[in-house]
């Protein structure tokens, strides 16, 4: 069975995308980045390609932990975008620092991994896009 979500997006003119949530009803705003033409004053969208891998992969964990009785409010992750040099123009490397919270077992530190490798943004992105995890516990 295959779920769905509807998302409006109305071009506004000057780079700039308008994206409606159907369910919520939330509006974000994306712009060309400066490298590429736009004034880079929102996401871009291999932004939120990236902010999509980051909130999955914390989203997963938390599902995961739940059953665990973990805790993981105060996970933070940053994760920097590289794009190619040369056409075509893409995402190239992926690079994301989880900063985990103290105090989580070596048993369920190998299970929030696990989990966040079964992240389903991940798994949609294509190969040749190196995504590197580094992990910090505590």
């Amino acid at each position: 069975m295959m779920m769905s979500v509807k998302i409006a997006c109305e071009y506004l003119g000057d780079l700039r995308v308008r994206a409606v949530h159907g369910p919520s009803a939330t509006t974000l705003i994306t712009d060309a980045p400066t490298d590429n033409h736009g004034k880079g004053s929102s996401f871009s969208p291999t932004d939120l390609a990236c902010t999509a891998l980051a909130t999955c992969v914390a989203t997963i964990m938390g599902i995961a932990a739940k059953p665990l009785n973990l805790d993981l409010k105060g996970m933070k992750i940053d994760i920097e975008k590289h794009m190619t040099t040369q056409p075509p123009r893409r995402i190239a490397k992926l690079n994301m620092d989880i900063r985990m919270p103290a105090g989580i077992s070596a048993e369920h530190q190998a299970k929030l991994k696990a989990a966040a490798a079964s992240c389903p943004v991940h798994a949609s992105f294509h190969p040749d896009v190196a995504v590197e995890m580094v992990w910090n516990w505590g």
